[in-house]
């Protein structure tokens, strides 16, 4: 599964903010299911920008390392792991496969979520020197209980390969959020292991 974000996402225990269960599957047979779509919560307080000044840490695990931002909570090991401040949320999972798949896969990939909304397709780039994609999509919480509000989530999702590993990298943050200047930098970052 790959995982990729640009503007925010989350994840909490109690509530099922950031589900990582496969809401849609690679065309070809042999690819892995890819992550759901990434989802804030509505009973988390407001997230804002990243700053400026924010002072960011290498996260090096077993299966990839990544520039992420001091003091955010980490969720998960191995080859699925979520970071989070509120609603800022980034998830990466990791699976055995080749190289990135092909824009049109990716396209009927996004399709499949449940409850996502793709703003900007599928397109080809180059992070650290290897191929990769990236799309963006919008995604809604269930209301709050209490104050029926929602957060909806602009999420960069990437797509890499390399050593035979394939990563889903989704960046997200609620709507209005700008966090694309810290999240090109973590993205940047990323390495397969």
């Amino acid at each position: 599964m790959l995982v990729a974000g640009a503007c925010g996402g989350g994840t909490k225990a109690a509530s099922t903010s950031t589900t990582a269960a496969a809401t849609a599957s690679s065309p070809a047979a042999s690819q892995p299911p890819a992550p759901g779509a990434l989802t804030g919560e509505a009973q988390s307080a407001a997230a804002g920008d990243i700053p400026d000044n924010q002072v960011f840490v290498t996260y090096a695990g077993r299966a990839f390392s990544m520039k992420m931002p001091e003091g955010w909570a980490r969720s998960g090991k191995g080859n699925q792991v979520t970071f989070r401040d509120k609603n800022n949320i980034v998830r990466v999972v990791v699976v055995p496969g080749g190289g990135p798949q092909s824009v049109a896969a990716m396209r009927r990939e996004l399709s499949g979520l449940s409850n996502a909304r793709v703003t900007s397709p599928p397109k080809q780039l180059t992070i650290g020197g290897a191929p990769a994609l990236k799309a963006v999509y919008t995604t809604k919480s269930s209301p709050n209980p209490v104050t029926g509000k929602s957060v909806t989530l602009t999420v960069d999702r990437y797509e890499l390969a390399k050593h035979g590993k394939r990563a889903v990298v989704d960046l997200g943050s609620p709507l209005g959020v700008d966090n694309v200047d810290a999240y090109r930098m973590m993205i940047q970052s990323f390495r397969l292991r």
